[in-house]
């Protein structure tokens, strides 16, 4: 691939898809994705960040990840109202509702734990690691959409939350299913995660009376209450 032949099919791209937020495509055997700035109107351009300048943090943001050995798809074009990155897989949430094996699935999840841990020992933090920002391609995880903000000098406090952002997404697309989720877990835990999986268990204890509030709703509640009383089970059982 040349770099002039792709910046033709972007060039191209963009003159076609005029306020389209994300596009996919194939150039010489590989699958891009070109997002595009926001355009807002009426009341959203004040409720609302400036879209280029959001657009060039994200930028720069994928810039310094992949600086820092940070798992994030490669970002191989960016403009002023643009960027594209190189295709990184599925999201593990749609893995999930993929023609695979069960098996296969629960390698997929482990991965995606073990990606985390890996994530965290770099000293870096995602801000919101749900199952569909994380991807999956035959073995490798990589992170998308990164919220956290890496100059933040609590970064211990936003790798705990990850945990339990990531245990909660889990149970969210799984179910009450802790015999999947514990072996998932695990390979957080043996990846290199422990002491802060430790940490977040500490920090749990004192939320445990939440559950007996929420334990009628386990079954009923909403898709996002529900894993909740998974996630407090999850640290009060498992030692």
């Amino acid at each position: 691939m040349t770099v002039t032949s792709l910046q033709s099919v972007i060039e191209k791209l963009l003159a076609e898809n005029q306020g389209v937020r994300v596009v996919s495509f194939e150039h010489q055997g590989h699958k891009y994705w070109l997002k595009q700035a926001e355009h807002l109107t009426g009341a959203m351009r004040l409720l609302k960040a400036q879209p280029h300048a959001s657009l060039q943090l994200e930028i720069a943001t994928l810039a310094k990840l992949a600086q820092q050995g940070a798992p994030v798809p490669e970002l191989v074009a960016s403009g002023e109202d643009f960027l594209v990155v190189a295709d990184v897989g599925m999201p593990v949430n749609r893995w999930l509702n993929a023609d695979v094996s069960e098996a296969e699935k629960l390698q997929i999840l482990k991965d995606s734990a073990a990606g985390l841990a890996k994530l965290h020992l770099k000293g870096l933090a995602h801000g919101r690691p749900a199952l569909r920002d994380i991807c999956w391609d035959d073995g490798q995880v990589a992170f998308i959409d990164f919220e956290a903000n890496q100059k933040d000098s609590d970064m211990h406090q936003q790798q705990i939350r990850d945990l339990l952002v990531y245990i909660h997404s889990l149970y969210r697309y799984i179910g009450p299913h802790p015999e999947i989720a514990e072996p998932v877990i695990a390979a957080y835990r043996n990846a290199g995660g422990e002491s802060l999986w430790q940490e977040s268990q500490q920090q749990m204890l004192k939320w445990q009376w939440l559950n007996y509030l929420i334990a009628p709703l386990k079954s009923i509640g909403g898709k996002d209450l529900r894993p909740v009383y998974w996630l407090l089970k999850h640290f009060k059982d498992i030692a």
